[in-house]
């Protein structure tokens, strides 16, 4: 029998696998509920932590390949711009002091009893066009740079999970998406797209110059493949916007990633469906979290449609996600998923954590994925 790794670098490659790869994924958003959770996992997972080795501990205990998710090794420094944060509570107040003006933003930090935590913004650095100047001054003023404390980390993180499994490295994802996400909202988004176009694209060609500095640091790591944390969902943008700014942008990344010898994943855990068609026509490798019904609106069957034969589908297990009452239902629509994957030569399966649900109802649902592949 072949390793975890290599199966999965079969699909990777559109060979077919041995059998469909299911990834797991462990962060402080996305973590098991500890109702039930044996004791020396849940010592394990302990307080969930970005980096830590809650996903690796996770798979091994369930089972399942090792897909780990690990920050891009560089490090910025400034020299002209400098960060101030005062914190109150879970609330951070953030200052940037820029050649061209003062940005501020508010951060809110969740925190659940169950020990799941998240954040929003309540206050984001663009609030208009008059702000972009500002924040173009920020990404104008970063050295990018391999950062060695971070190569070796990535290092001891492959060795750690040697032949079980990949090591992502997850960075930025486009400026258009960075926007939305987190530096102006999509309300202000819409206005600049509206109001302040040629000002927004200048600023988008600005980040993307920093952040193709970052890939080229990752790709030059240990890691097996380069992600792209863009949550691109049609609630946010458009098809047209994502054709406009990110088709070429999407190449290069790849481009990068493909001449040093690894693949290149897009993060999309949104409504995508629409925007598949221009997927298709960029290099990139795969749709990661690519995501089904309850929670997107994009079939695995649409999906494969739409994308063609080239781009692996990195689907989220979205039926843990849903109502668990009726294991049959459960069982019978992950098993119809799987039939729409067939014949898995570029499909992978991932399984996150969540804090309403059980260590028993996610085994339930990998035992279902392995009875359909029987």
């Amino acid at each position: 029998m072949i390793t975890p790794r290599e199966n999965l670098l079969r699909v990777l490659r559109h060979e077919k696998p041995e059998w469909i790869p299911i990834g797991a994924h462990c962060d402080p958003y996305n973590q098991p509920s500890r109702e039930g959770m044996d004791a020396e996992l849940a010592a394990r997972l302990g307080e969930v932590r970005w980096g830590d080795e809650s996903s690796v501990n996770l798979a091994r205990y369930l089972g399942v390949e090792i897909t780990d998710w690990f920050g891009v090794p560089f490090r910025i420094t400034r020299r002209n711009v400098t960060v101030e944060s005062v914190r109150d509570g879970d609330v951070t107040t953030t200052t940037w002091h820029t050649p061209k003006g003062d940005l501020r933003e508010v951060v809110r930090m969740c925190r659940e009893d169950n020990g799941a935590v998240s954040s929003n913004w309540t206050e984001h650095l663009v609030k208009g066009p008059e702000d972009l100047p500002a924040f173009s001054a920020i990404f104008e003023d970063e050295v990018v740079e391999p950062n060695p404390e971070a190569l070796e980390r990535t290092r001891q993180r492959r060795r750690l999970i040697g032949d079980d499994g990949i090591l992502m490295g997850s960075m930025d994802g486009t400026p258009l998406g960075m926007m939305y996400r987190i530096y102006s909202g999509v309300a202000v988004l819409a206005y600049l797209w509206a109001d302040a176009p040629d000002a927004l694209r200048d600023c988008f060609a600005v980040m993307e110059a920093s952040y193709l500095k970052r890939v080229a640091v990752g790709v030059q790591s240990d890691i097996d493949v380069l992600v792209s944390v863009d949550d691109t969902s049609t609630t946010a943008i458009s098809p047209d916007m994502f054709a406009a700014c990110n088709l070429e942008l999407t190449d290069a990344r790849a481009r990068l990633a493909h001449a040093a010898g690894k693949f290149y994943f897009h993060h999309s855990c949104g409504l995508i469906r629409d925007l598949l068609p221009l997927y298709r026509r960029t290099t990139m490798d795969a749709v990661h979290a690519f995501t089904i019904p309850p929670v997107g609106n994009v079939t695995v069957a649409e999906g494969r449609k739409l994308l063609g034969d080239r781009i692996t589908i990195y689907a989220g297990l979205q039926q843990l996600a849903g109502p668990m009452q009726d294991r049959k239902a459960v069982r019978v629509d992950i098993q119809a998923m799987l039939r729409e994957a067939r014949p898995w030569d570029h499909f992978i399966l991932g399984i996150a954590g969540y804090p309403n649900r059980t260590m028993e109802q996610m085994r339930f649902v990998i035992d279902c994925c392995r009875e359909a592949c029987d």
